[in-house]
């Protein structure tokens, strides 16, 4: 049985391969399968962890295409389903020179929505010793109670619980409902990670500390703002601060945030385990986490499409020693 878990969306992104100009505006696309849990499964399985991801995609050539990209990255799909009548959703990702990304989703109804928490196998879920989510998954049912059912399934068991709320505000009917069930699983986590451009709208603050204090108080070990360029920001309620990025040459941002999550995961089972509840660790301690999950994050950033660019533990140290 595979130590981490990650349910979700698993997608295809169609990346614009000409860097800031809109959707309307580009001229041609990279096909690249994503979807940000699926994307930390394979980040996983790239540094060697033993990964699985739950989920539900097409009977047809773009899940077939899916389910072989996670198979040979080793990413078990014992519990990714091919549903016949289904269409795989599909992501057009553009993104401008600020850093900021034009998505457009189709998805009306994709079939990673339409997994139901029938079709979650408990004793697959409480096997893992970590368990990745996000909120995506969030926005619809039958999905939302699958992914429920999941967490509770991992939570009881005693795995380590992380999550990205990772802000999709398209995926959803109303901006209410996307901030309700963002707070309504934010409890279950051990470790949450959010990026910059979504903090405000989740914590109702732009300050870091103002808005982890928030999260910590529901019952999070670890809050972590990523900051694009600018590193990333954390808070374990005894330590907070920033720890620099790394300046390099982007060719795609996209899904350096599920580099990132991926990297820290991997560094909490080294130090912890990763079974349960987070130990207090010293400021040194998650410095060096964070450190190693910037290198992660910025070397996802330098090909087109996330899969094909998250880095393997050697190209992460190759990277830092340079």
């Amino acid at each position: 049985m595979p130590k981490t878990l990650c349910i979700g969306e698993l997608l295809i992104d169609f990346v614009s391969t000409t860097f800031d100009v809109t959707l309307a505006g580009a001229p041609e696309f990279a096909k690249a399968a994503g979807g940000a849990t699926a994307n930390v499964a394979v980040g996983l399985a790239r540094l060697g962890v033993d990964s699985g991801f739950i989920g539900k995609i097409g009977a047809e050539p773009f899940g077939d295409f899916l389910r072989e990209t996670l198979e040979q990255c080793r990413v078990d799909t014992t519990n990714l389903i091919s549903e016949a009548g289904r269409r795989t959703t599909l992501a057009f990702v553009a993104t401008r020179s600020d850093g900021a990304k034009d998505i457009l989703f189709y998805r009306n109804p994709g079939a990673d929505m339409l997994l139901t928490p029938d079709e979650i196998d408990a004793a697959y879920v409480q096997s893992a010793d970590v368990f990745h989510y996000g909120s995506c998954s969030l926005s619809h049912q039958p999905v939302r109670d699958a992914t429920v059912r999941a967490i509770q399934y991992a939570k009881d068991a005693g795995a380590f619980i992380s999550y990205d709320p990772n802000l999709r505000l398209m995926m959803w009917d109303a901006p209410e409902d996307a901030k309700r069930w963002i707070w309504e699983v934010m409890p279950y986590a051990n470790v949450v990670k959010a990026a910059d451009e979504e903090w405000e709208f989740i914590t109702d603050t732009p300050e870091l500390e103002e808005g982890s204090e928030r999260i910590l108080e529901a019952g999070v070990d670890l809050v972590i703002v990523t900051l694009g360029e600018h590193g990333c920001y954390y808070n374990n309620g005894s330590h907070q601060g920033y720890v620099d990025g790394f300046k390099v040459e982007v060719i795609d941002p996209l899904g350096a945030g599920d580099g990132f999550v991926a990297a820290m995961l991997t560094q909490i089972m080294n130090s912890t385990g990763g079974v349960g509840e987070l130990p207090e660790l010293d400021d040194n301690q998650l410095r060096e986490m964070m450190r190693y999950a910037n290198a992660a994050g910025a070397l996802t950033t330098q090909k087109i499409g996330v899969i094909p660019a998250l880095p393997t533990a050697s190209e992460i140290e190759t990277f830092l020693n340079a």
